[in-house]
């Protein structure tokens, strides 16, 4: 980065490192005799050195017009929109879903009542892992941490009532991605919607699932196959759509710094633009649909200035590396959710203020929506009263707390910005080390990131256990607590959703299915993009398991590396 070169600036800075100088003299040096013990030394949750004090010598090196600029003006570092939530707000979407399709849609529609103004679907793990409700690896999971979707029956159960060309919908989903897209989208029709103009997200990020969640099916070649049949398919039929959500969420769950989650998030971003331009996308075909998905831990600095980094690498890379013509595609959107891994279930009302801490970083940062997590999800998933609390945390921050009033009111500081361009600096160098290996499906087969998070997440707890790093309630005072009401989903669930999917069976076609399925099967062997043929099975109403088995039998089931 170049170096201002006025002799006034020179000057300036000049003055300033003597007086930074005198007052350590005159000011600290003497205080730290008086009281060594209390002068810790101080890193963010990455490691990162944090100095006593930040003046303008240590942003000396940034240029401001190149660097940090303008809302709305290349590369972005304060935010993708010219007036930000001056203009609009971000998207308050509470993610839920839990039993039955008929039980998580009377939940949405009790959110959307309460302001909410964006739906997010928790599906249920035998969903996630593109198994039936009545699959025997099921049993005792159903409707347990999302809701059950089996079938295209049950996501017009979900969505009854409720308009979907005039809700967006982000769907957590990720190797049968492809699947609830389709259910979705056949709902849509069926309400008479435009799918040019439906707007949500799936997640679609298998990358991440190899590295840290671990709910794959498919091994990552045909993975990322069926991502690019995604985006190919989106870009001319569904092209209000976020066709992925390119997720550090889930990285930094698994216990990575903040560092890891950007490096890690990004890189997989970019593998999956150089897959894409592979197949012959042009990379403006798609790269505006692309959009992200950050964790908010407890760090607050470091988290606001993680999503001042992301926007500002990304930008470089779309218009740098890959030649993007279009400022849409040099654009990172992203979804914020407040760190699960940081709720206790020791003193749970404290996750209330952790939440709040969270969300304000997500906000300063310019994120494009928020999920709040709420006080109860170490025990359960949220029951309505906590929900309605994790909402209103959103609300007050929005209407009360006046960070709205100014776009990106922490720019310029010279914390933040130092510390933005030492996190920038930090992910490029993982960049570096990935590319290095080859790139990062090659990284993932040798185990590399998960690696890195597994020793970064053992260093935290050591950190934890020591009382090196203090977490309230949990090793430092620590009271007693008495327990809280949470959400029990009773075990009738389960036999509820056998019950719909035995009468699906009987009421549908099983010859056009079979045929469905069989036209698909012979998509996914000859390499043509499979979207159309998923549709068209899910709208005979295959089910999720018979859709991802008969996929099981071209693309086989993906094995983890042992990892050493």
């Amino acid at each position: 980065m170049p170096k201002k070169d006025s002799s006034k600036s020179l000057y300036d800075i000049a003055k300033i490192k003597n007086s930074k100088k005198k007052w350590e003299e005159e000011l600290l040096n003497p205080t730290l005799k008086k009281s060594p013990e209390r002068d810790w030394k101080f890193t963010t949750i990455s490691g990162m050195p944090i100095e006593r004090l930040y003046t303008p010598e240590d942003i000396e090196d940034i240029d401001f017009t190149n660097d940090v600029g303008f809302p709305a003006v290349y590369p972005y570092t304060r935010g993708i929109h010219a007036t930000m939530y001056r203009g609009r707000l971000w998207t308050m979407r509470q993610f839920s879903g839990f039993g039955t399709a008929e039980e998580t849609n009377q939940r949405y529609k009790y959110l959307l009542k309460q302001g909410q103004t964006g739906l997010s679907v928790a599906f249920d793990l035998p969903t996630l892992m593109g198994r039936d409700s009545d699959d025997p690896l099921a049993i005792g999971e159903v409707g347990k941490c999302g809701v059950a979707i089996a079938s295209l029956k049950d996501m017009e159960t979900l969505f009854d009532g409720i308009p979907m060309d005039k809700i967006t919908t982000s769907m957590t989903i990720n190797a049968p991605a492809a699947i609830l897209l389709a259910f979705y989208i056949a709902v849509a029709e069926k309400q008479g919607a435009d799918i040019k103009k439906i707007s949500g997200t799936i997640q679609n990020d298998i990358l991440k699932e190899y590295i840290a969640q671990k709910e794959w099916i498919f091994p990552p070649t045909p993975s990322m196959r069926i991502i690019t049949d995604i985006f190919a398919f989106c870009s001319q039929h569904v092209p209000c759509w976020n066709t992925i959500s390119i997720s550090g969420y889930h990285i930094r769950e698994a216990g990575s710094t903040a560092v890891q989650e950007l490096a890690f998030t990004l890189y997989d971003g970019i593998e999956y633009v150089r897959a894409a331009v592979k197949t012959g996308l042009d990379v403006d075909e798609f790269a505006p649909r692309l959009s992200f998905f950050f964790n908010a831990h407890n760090d607050f600095f470091e988290e606001l200035a993680k999503y001042r980094a992301a926007r500002r690498i990304w930008a470089r890379q779309m218009k740098e590396v890959f030649k993007a013509k279009d400022e849409r595609s040099w654009l990172l959107r992203f979804h914020t959710q407040t760190a699960g891994c940081s709720l206790m279930s020791q003193q749970p009302y404290n996750n209330v203020i952790r939440t709040t801490i969270q969300a304000l970083a997500a906000v300063l940062g310019g994120t494009q929506s928020l999920h709040t997590n709420s006080l109860d999800e170490t025990y359960a998933l949220p029951t309505e009263e906590a929900v309605t609390i994790a909402l209103r945390t959103q609300q007050i921050i929005a209407y009360e707390s006046g960070v709205i009033n100014t776009i990106d009111p922490l720019g310029g500081s010279y914390f933040v910005e130092s510390l933005t361009a030492n996190m920038e600096k930090a992910a490029l160098d993982y960049f570096n080390k990935i590319d290095s290996i080859g790139g990062m499906v090659p990284a993932i087969e040798r185990g590399f990131p998960q690696k890195e998070i597994a020793d970064a997440a053992y260093q935290y707890q050591k950190a934890v256990e020591k009382k090196e790093k203090i977490i309230v309630g949990v090793n430092q005072f620590v009271q007693d607590h008495k327990p809280i009401p949470y959400l029990y989903i009773a075990e009738e669930i389960q036999q509820k959703q056998l019950k719909r999917i035995k009468e699906l069976r009987a009421s549908r076609s099983d010859k056009e299915v079979s045929k469905t399925l069989a036209v698909m099967k012979k998509a996914a062997q000859d390499g043509s993009n499979l979207m159309p043929f998923i549709l068209d099975a899910v709208k005979s109403y295959a089910t999720i398991g018979e859709l991802c088995n008969t996929l099981k039998e071209v693309f086989g089931e993906w094995q983890e590396p042992q990892i050493i």
